[in-house]
């Protein structure tokens, strides 16, 4: 039987090859050769915990003490490169996993930095630029408006608020337990799959015509 810290290592790596198919997937729809997709395969999985330890002091970054979050950006260019049209037609599996690890990564993100006595609000705001910050810098390289700036994002930030305040609430209470963790984790999870499945997304403003009516 898996041990706590198997079951949240497992989820990370999950995670990280989600996000480092789609980078890649990206990569591919920009017509990059190798390079460019095992860049953008990278930051995606990556750069949002990077920027979280950074901003905490966390130095060395987790990911680059832990060489399999390297390699598996990688794994994913290459099968990306050799199978991208099957890749293709995984895209709601790879949906999935995608709201795993950005449940994962943006309730571990949050426990982190309240650990290194970064305020609560603060820290859900860490937590959901883990989740999303890769995503981010994918899209700026890529030359694409970021998916968390359009209204066709799925509600991809408003479900990491969401589980990041939970966890933040929590740790007023006490020490955060893996319970609370996987708690946030699986509301991120059940919301961002209830956006994709049910289309919702986030109010847009009301647009007016030119003589203000």
């Amino acid at each position: 039987m898996l041990s706590t810290h198997g079951v949240e290592t497992a989820l990370n790596l999950v995670g990280i090859l989600a996000f480092a198919l789609s980078g890649a997937l990206l990569g591919v729809r920009r017509q990059f050769d190798i390079v460019g997709m095992a860049v953008l395969a990278t930051v995606t999985a990556i750069g949002g915990g990077i920027i979280r330890d950074v901003m905490i002091g966390a130095v060395p970054p987790a990911a680059l003490n832990n060489p399999s979050w390297l390699v598996l950006p990688l794994v994913a260019t290459l099968l990306t490169f050799r199978w991208h049209p099957q890749v293709r037609r995984m895209h709601r599996a790879v949906e999935l996993f995608d709201a795993v690890g950005l449940g994962v990564f943006c309730a571990t993100a949050t426990v982190k930095a309240i650990e290194y006595g970064v305020h609560p609000l603060a820290s859900v705001l860490l937590g959901c630029i883990t989740g999303v910050g890769g995503g981010l810098i994918r899209d700026v390289l890529a030359g694409v408006t970021p998916a968390v700036l359009r209204k066709d994002s799925r509600l991809y930030v408003v479900p990491a608020v969401v589980g990041c305040a939970i966890v933040a609430v929590a740790s007023a209470f006490g020490p955060v337990d893996i319970g609370v963790q996987a708690a946030g984790a699986l509301v991120i999870v059940l919301l961002r799959g209830l956006a994709l499945w049910r289309g919702w997304t986030a109010p847009v403003p009301r647009m007016f015509d030119s003589q203000g009516e």
